[in-house]
């Protein structure tokens, strides 16, 4: 039986080193676009024209290494879940074997008695009885004691022969799962620095970026962009949600909602961000890798990278009411997919070119942004 875990132990880790050496290969590639994209800004730092394009070749690497991010963490989220799944079952095998284990010695002790004794007395007197022919009915009544203690040995004996074999199929379970449990643990590790790795390449090709952005109008331009794309996703988001009205919508709901997760609000619904544009969500400082949430029921209509706002999920909610989380390191769930209040959705991350972790929350309805304070409490 270990040979066979031992074969299947191998296989997995076969397939880990696999998967790191694709992610590995795809991480140099990037690593190249980007040292291509930063000679030609070197030599065409004073064009204007050709600095917007190399600006929009980063983007576009951004996109790639903030992507292989998100493909990254949600290997590591589920190693995590993984490796917690396999230590509850660990705990539970133990106790089931310390359980066992003292069954096994109860039912030891209880049949070493009842064999001595029969030893002692019980024989004995069986053979005297049929030796001096006593009446009838005392002879069929010590017969019936005698077979009463007989079952009572055969029931004991059955009790510990099962109670040994459930404690030795328990022990090969503990075995097998530590076996697994082993695994995860390399392949958390593996994984684990495999995003480091992505992570440091999208902090060089961030750091480009801010480099062509140097002038406020560089960075007001690339707002409105931002804005603009954003715009096409709701408005595409709300065409998709014409055509499930079923769902209750969030018109109940003000006031009493959860914040998606725990965190500081840096950035207030209406506040300014930059020239004439103003906040249409609001921004929560968050520990990166933290729980992001659905605030309620709803169908997921848009899962993906969008410029600006980095893993973006929007949830419809019904009668024109839909929620928006943007920045997330991953997503866990994709478009066409149905979410219950409170379920983790994502998360919290910094793609979009953020600095800092934090979620970009919105709530809109009827594509028109309100303000989130209104109905998360």
């Amino acid at each position: 039986m270990i040979t066979r875990l031992f074969v299947k132990a191998s296989i997995v880790a076969g397939f880990i080193t696999l998967s790191v050496n694709a992610s590995g290969a795809d991480l140099s590639k990037r690593q190249s676009e980007l040292k291509s994209i930063q000679t030609q800004i070197s030599a065409q730092q004073n064009d204007l024209k050709n600095t917007s394009k190399q600006r929009e070749k980063l983007i576009a690497l951004l996109k790639k290494d903030e992507q292989a991010i998100a493909r990254a963490a949600q290997r590591v989220n589920e190693t995590q879940v993984s490796l917690k799944n396999i230590t509850t079952q660990l705990t539970e095998l133990e106790k089931q074997q310390t359980s066992l284990h003292k069954s096994k010695i109860g039912q030891q002790k209880t049949l070493s008695k009842q064999l001595s004794s029969a030893y002692l007395a019980g024989n004995h007197d069986y053979s005297k009885m049929m030796l001096n022919q006593q009446n009838p009915s005392t002879v069929e009544r010590m017969l019936v004691y005698y077979q009463y203690l007989n079952n009572a040995r055969i029931k004991a004996i059955n009790e510990l022969k099962t109670t040994s074999e459930q404690l030795v199929k328990v022990q090969n379970e503990q075995l097998k799962k530590q076996q697994q449990l082993n695994a995860v643990i390399v392949d958390q590790r593996q994984q684990a620095k495999q995003l480091a790795n992505e992570q440091n390449q999208r902090q060089q090709t961030l750091t480009q970026i801010q480099r062509t952005l140097s002038s406020k109008g560089a960075q007001l331009e690339q707002l409105q962009i931002e804005e603009a794309s954003l715009k096409r996703i709701v408005e595409q988001a709300v065409a998709a949600a014409k055509s499930n009205p079923s769902m209750n919508g969030l018109a109940n709901q003000k006031g009493k909602l959860k914040w998606p997760t725990k965190g500081r609000v840096s950035e207030r619904f209406g506040s300014s961000r930059s020239g004439q544009i103003k906040w249409k969500g609001a921004v929560l400082t968050a520990p990166e890798g933290q729980n992001i949430k659905a605030i309620a029921a709803g169908k997921v209509i848009y899962a993906d990278w969008l410029r600006g706002f980095g893993m973006v999920m929007v949830v419809d909610h019904g009668k024109g009411y839909m929620s928006l989380y943007g920045h997330a390191q991953t997503l866990f769930k994709n478009a066409g997919d149905n979410v219950n209040s409170g379920e983790s959705i994502a998360l919290v991350g910094r793609s979009g070119g953020q600095t800092e972790p934090s979620l970009y929350f919105e709530i809109r309805h009827k594509g028109q942004a309100v303000d989130p304070a209104r109905y998360c409490r």
